[in-house]
């Protein structure tokens, strides 16, 4: 970016207000044609409403906002895109059952026929460097190359300000790198980024500038370039971030044992379990790493119970659970939270004394000869509100209205505050800002001090080795052998979320 660029959009004094919070209050920034310009916050500091008022999805209650000089008030999405404005957004918005051009069509004003525009998808991708079969069925792709169709389709119209919110979340640190180049060669044509990420180190790389957000206002900005990832989470949370700590301990007995474990997906574009087996023992976290849509889901469908197996599948304490379904495991202390907040880990239009009920009633015995002990579902509600740090008016909200971020730090504390003996989570710390994603890991990490054992799933290499004791990978629904998680390098952890089950891969001395 040239340091005399003339200023693409400017911001002025947008503030947006909802009964019992001030999500924005007179935030102003301003950024530069080519600029990539970060937007930092906490969970729950005004990022997403910031973004939605900048696409039309929202409108702001005062303020201004300018765009190449001239006054820009988007009444919807339709207008912001007409203004040159696109969007990325975290949850991708395609239909599994059509392929890359039917999809792309559907979020254009006027496509072309077919023809002309799987052309003109072939052009741009090639260009950019995210190649793309315009032929392929959605539901057939992996997580980054869905992603490029929803780029590909912004890119389509040639944008002059491309938002992303949180595009890494399900990339291979590959993929990571590819879009970076894309994103500096847009930044280099001209485009301007504004990018929402929490990782940090990946501001640091690709950004020119950040805008800090705390409480819905602006309290700080900066050149990523000039600081440290800890100097921007500090300057987020406006107070000294705290890492991650494990006390040293023993491994005891098996907890859980998985063995020769098959399972058929029950989504047409899942992934199959073919032939799982590992072992975890108390007080051990096993890190299981691995591109999106290898089986994540499935795993954690059958180690909940929401799938069944076959009895001897999956051993917890020597009793065979694999044919249980949730309650019954949830009653021997095995406990889960899926990937996907709303509507699997959280019902949306649920309050969250309600949604703290679904799956706390057994452990927290929050019913009494089948009635409902309302006042014990709240206490244990506003326990993880209070414990976890969730962002919310009150326990009565509904799920929908809490922040992603929020969201995740209340469905995780639900199942760390009903003491565990086993724990499956996948995702952990998706969308969840750096002081939250410590406090997360820490309540991991505190479960095995009281011996509990913890799988976590995640696409985040850096919490995997920070937390785990051993690690494997998921690739095409089968399992690598699981390995000590220090010591392993890079190129390991490539070769083995690449698919080379069972393959001795060259040991790096710890």
């Amino acid at each position: 970016m040239s340091d005399t660029a003339p200023n693409l959009l400017t911001v002025n004094a947008l503030t947006k207000a909802y009964p019992g919070v001030v999500a924005n209050s007179e935030v102003s920034f301003t950024i530069a044609e080519g600029e990539v310009h970060a937007l930092l916050g906490e969970n729950g500091a005004g990022k997403s409403t910031l973004v939605k008022m900048i696409y039309g999805l929202v409108r702001p209650d005062s303020g201004s906002m300018t765009l190449r000089g001239q006054p820009y008030e988007p009444s919807e999405p339709r207008a912001a895109r007409a203004s040159g404005v696109a969007m990325v957004f975290q949850h991708f918005s395609l239909f599994d059952a059509l392929n890359v051009a039917e999809n792309i069509a559907l979020g254009m004003e006027n496509p072309p026929p077919q023809r002309q525009l799987a052309g003109r998808i072939r052009e741009v991708s090639e260009t950019y460097g995210l190649p793309l079969d315009p032929e392929s069925m959605v539901g057939n792709l992996s997580a980054g190359e869905r992603q490029r169709v929803e780029i590909i389709r912004c890119l389509l119209q040639d944008p002059k300000l491309l938002i992303m919110d949180e595009p890494t979340s399900v990339l291979t640190p590959q993929e990571v790198d590819i879009l970076f180049e894309t994103l500096k060669k847009l930044s280099a044509e001209g485009t301007a980024i504004l990018y929402i990420s929490h990782k940090l180190e990946e501001i640091r790389t690709l950004c020119d500038s950040a805008t800090i957000l705390r409480l819905g206002k602006v309290v700080n900005t900066c050149n990523p370039r000039e600081q440290t990832a800890r100097d921007m989470a500090e300057m987020m949370v406006g107070e000294t971030l705290h890492v991650p700590t494990r006390e040293a301990r023993d491994l005891g007995e098996v907890i859980v044992k998985v063995s020769n474990l098959s399972v058929s997906s029950e989504n047409a574009f899942g992934t199959s379990l073919k032939d799982i087996n590992f072992e975890v023992r108390a007080g051990e976290v096993l890190g299981i790493g691995g591109v999106a849509g290898n089986g994540q889901d499935e795993l954690l469908s059958a180690l909940s119970g929401e799938t069944r197996a076959k009895a001897g599948a999956v051993h917890v304490k020597g009793k065979p659970v694999g044919d249980l379904g949730p309650n019954e495991r949830r009653s021997l202390a095995i406990l889960a939270a899926p990937e996907e907040r709303l509507g699997h880990a959280a019902a949306p239009d649920m309050s969250l004394i309600e949604n703290a009920l679904l799956t706390g009633a057994i452990r927290e015995n929050l019913t009494h000869r089948g009635f409902l002990k309302w006042d014990a579902v709240k206490a244990f509600a506003d326990r993880v509100i209070e414990s976890f740090d969730v962002r919310t008016p009150g326990a009565r909200n509904a799920a929908r209205s809490l922040s992603g971020g929020n969201l995740q730090k209340f469905v995780v504390g639900r199942e760390v505050l009903q003491r565990p003996d086993v724990l499956v989570v996948n995702q952990p710390t998706w969308g969840v800002d750096a002081s939250a994603a410590a406090a997360i890991r820490q309540s991991l990490l505190d479960l095995t001090s009281k011996g509990a054992a913890v799988i976590v799933i995640s696409q985040d290499l850096d919490e995997l080795m920070e937390i785990s004791d051993r690690f494997a990978a998921l690739n095409e629904g089968r399992l690598s052998d699981p390995r000590p998680a220090q010591g392993l390098t890079v190129d390991e952890i490539g070769l083995m979320m690449g698919g080379a089950h069972g393959m001795e891969v060259a040991h790096v001395d710890a």
